[in-house]
């Protein structure tokens, strides 16, 4: 059986998403990375909470996608109550997952514009303490401002409470072998192989 590798959905996917709203969104293209909600951060120049981070997630082998704020973390026993499944049953899209259900590789995972219309978008209510939020565009590279208010409305998303606080990251964060950002001192939520 021959396997398919699917080619990621391009910058231009999302701002042809975007200005199909016409609210005037632009998307910022930045020389330094913004993998990381904290590299996102700092690029950008914004509070870590302004980070609207795209995690992509498989509930009980369906996609779903969460858009919370970067310096929150997902509540696994809050989402899987509100998704009706247990919560063993929560695990991170594979970077493969990502890129041909979601049409992004991690670190780019744009809350517009999906390969898929049909995958459920929920907002955390952790962004709408900010004005403006930043969303990933579809690389590493390229991101967005937007008000979180018109990102419910531009992504159909339901808002609902499913994080908690993190310890915020500091200097001495760091990326684990899985790519996820690792904060010292805090033990990473373990769903099925992966860490949140």
């Amino acid at each position: 059986m021959e396997e398919h590798t699917a080619i990621p959905l391009s910058v231009d996917h999302v701002r042809t998403v975007l200005n199909s709203f016409k609210l005037g969104l632009e998307i910022i293209h930045f020389s330094s990375t913004t993998f990381t909600s904290l590299d996102a951060a700092r690029a950008i120049g914004c509070n870590l909470g302004q980070i609207a981070k795209s995690m992509c997630l498989m509930a009980a082998g369906e996609p779903v996608l969460v858009v919370a704020s970067g310096d929150r973390r997902l509540a696994e026993a809050k989402l899987a109550k509100f998704l009706d499944v247990g919560r063993k049953k929560i695990k991170i899209a594979t970077p493969e997952q990502c890129v041909a259900i979601f049409g992004y590789p991690p670190g780019g995972v744009s809350p517009v514009g999906h390969r898929r219309s049909d995958i459920p978008i929920l907002i955390d209510e952790s962004l709408l303490r900010w004005d403006v939020v930043y969303a990933a565009a579809g690389t590493s590279n390229d991101n967005f401002g937007v008000n979180p208010e018109q990102l419910v409305v531009i992504t159909g998303g339901t808002v609902l409470d499913c994080t908690i606080e993190q310890k915020r990251p500091t200097e001495s964060a760091v990326m684990n072998t899985k790519g996820n950002l690792d904060i010292s001192g805090e033990k990473p939520i373990r769903t099925g192989e992966d860490n949140v």
